[in-house]
């Protein structure tokens, strides 16, 4: 008897521990969203943007040297968790991304990068999700079809706490009926996200609908190889802020004095998406000053103004 596939492995265990139905309808009307930063270094000195142009593959930090989470480290064993003897080795794991519930138009989980896929529809029925990262061992997993757990734990978290996916509501009722409204405003929902586990690969032509990038990539050699991918290419609204304005309350008492030092080098005021890939890429080979720059980036989606 021939052995179902990693990807079909996954999904059938998801579903047999978590085989309640979510609402009717849903999938028709939330995809799938992929934030990554176009501008960070590879492994091999290449960027995210070029490697994608070139191979038209979004692969995973196994294959790829880098990651905006912890690389490697404890992912083996969240997976392990997660999905039972179905993933061994660095090829073939699942691509992380989020379901864009609220239709946040800095995509479902911005904390990854400044711009992010919008995937076909059809992706997500070869996707897992759960109610949170995989970094907190979520309790609560799902799939398209059986997406009723998940479901039911949004609701609860917005019934206990007033709000869910960084979309505040005075009810759960209230909260559903605002999902489908239109959201020009960035969602920052930095830590507040359904994550979404994709099986079976990523593929540009195949799987990707639209890119949409941050402003502050205009005019760059980067948005040439975003539209050299063939796709919708859109502009969500960006994020700056002034170099004075990062507080050492979010993310430490060191992210103030980086921002004005990475200001002063660069000769501007604000710092911007690209002004932060620009400073994390002449920090190569300095993981201290990596994961400093990768905090300021997380101060801006919590604080930074519109770029456009």
């Amino acid at each position: 008897m021939t052995a179902l596939p990693p990807e079909q492995r996954a999904l059938a265990f998801v579903r047999e521990r978590f085989p309640a139905p979510g609402p009717a309808g849903l999938f028709d009307r939330v995809v799938i969203t992929v934030n990554f930063h176009p501008d960070r270094l590879l492994a091999d000195g290449s960027t995210v943007a070029a490697r994608l142009a070139a191979d038209g593959v979004y692969r995973t930090q196994f294959e790829t040297g880098i990651s905006n989470g912890g690389l490697g480290g404890d992912r083996p064993a969240w997976e392990e968790r997660m999905f039972p003897g179905v993933y061994a080795g660095a090829v073939g794991r699942p691509v992380y991304g989020g379901l864009n519930l609220a239709g946040h138009p800095d995509g479902a989980s911005p904390r990854f990068g400044s711009c992010h896929l919008v995937l076909r529809p059809e992706v997500s029925r070869r996707a897992t999700f759960s109610h949170g990262d995989s970094v907190t061992l979520p309790a609560v997993l799902g799939t398209a079809d059986a997406f009723g757990a998940v479901w039911a734990a949004l609701l609860d978290e917005v019934t206990r706490t007033g709000r869910a996916l960084n979309l505040a509501a005075p009810s759960a009722d209230a909260w559903v009926a605002a999902l489908g409204a239109a959201r020009p405003a960035a969602g920052r929902a930095l830590d507040d996200y359904v994550e979404a586990q994709i099986h079976g690969g990523l593929r540009l032509g195949a799987d990707v609908a639209a890119v949409v990038a941050d402003p502050s990539f205009r005019g760059t050699p980067y948005e040439s190889l975003l539209s050299s991918w063939g796709l919708d290419l859109r502009w969500s609204p960006g994020f700056r802020l002034a170099a004075g304005a990062f507080p050492a309350s979010l993310r430490g008492a060191e992210a103030p004095p980086l921002a004005v030092d990475i200001a002063a080098r660069y000769g501007v005021e604000e710092l911007d998406a690209e002004l932060i890939g620009r400073a994390a890429r002449d920090a190569a080979g300095d993981p201290a000053r990596l994961q400093l720059i990768k905090y300021l980036w997380h101060v801006l989606v919590l604080l930074g103004q519109p770029a456009c």
